[in-house]
């Protein structure tokens, strides 16, 4: 009996080493290369930008602007290839496959779709005209919306209210060590013995900027 139970215990570790390799083998053997273009059925012209997906899988491909996708899947996926003005498209890839490498033509059939309706009317005239040009509100364009964000009294604005980053706070604080190591042992001039301030103090005197302004 234990002869027997050392047999069976033999048999079943070489079925769990052969098991695994026989399913990896497996695995490797259903992986294929697809390489494929998308034409239009009519006159054969290069469709891009064509989303190609395996269905269900996380995984996919574009076509370049050739119309031309190359990805990695298994046998017996299913692809599937849209695009906009284009109707969607599901092919199964075969499993009886013969070697690595497999290629795809598929043709894209443009889809008709139809927008909601528009009703154009003329502008009202007389009093109704002169009413709408001067209270109709007419929203701004981007053109506008950038430039009113981008003047020079906005960026004032942003510039004092906005707090400083860790650049422009490392650029002061270098700032600040420089001019102090520039007087480094010797007393930093005073301004109040300078020409240039006075000058200054006198023609700001004389423009009335000290005044109080009620």
């Amino acid at each position: 009996m234990k002869h027997i139970a050392k047999s069976i215990a033999l048999m079943l570790l070489c079925c769990s080493f052969f098991l695994p390799a026989r399913a990896q083998h497996r695995f490797w053997e259903d992986v294929i290369q697809i390489t494929g273009v998308t034409l239009t059925p009519d006159s054969l012209r290069a469709v891009p930008d064509v989303t190609i997906e395996v269905k269900n899988k996380d995984r996919g491909t574009y076509s370049n602007s050739y119309g031309v996708f190359s990805l990695v899947c298994s046998k017996g996926d299913t692809l599937h290839f849209s695009a906009v003005g284009y109707r969607s498209k599901q092919y199964v890839i075969p499993q009886d496959i013969q070697g690595r490498y497999f290629n795809v033509v598929q043709l894209m059939v443009q889809d008709t779709f139809y927008l909601p309706e528009t009703i154009i009317r003329p502008l009202p005239y007389g009093e109704e005209f002169d009413y709408a040009f001067k209270y109709w509100d007419i929203p701004d364009d981007k053109y506008a919306i950038a430039q009113k964000n981008t003047s020079e009294r906005a960026m004032a604005y942003l510039r004092q209210t906005l707090p400083k980053d860790g650049r422009e706070n490392q650029g002061y604080y270098q700032a600040e060590q420089a001019r102090q190591g520039y007087y480094y042992g010797q007393q930093r001039p005073i301004g109040l013995f300078n020409p240039f301030n006075w000058a200054q103090f006198f023609n700001s005197w004389k423009r009335g900027d000290f005044k109080s302004k009620k």
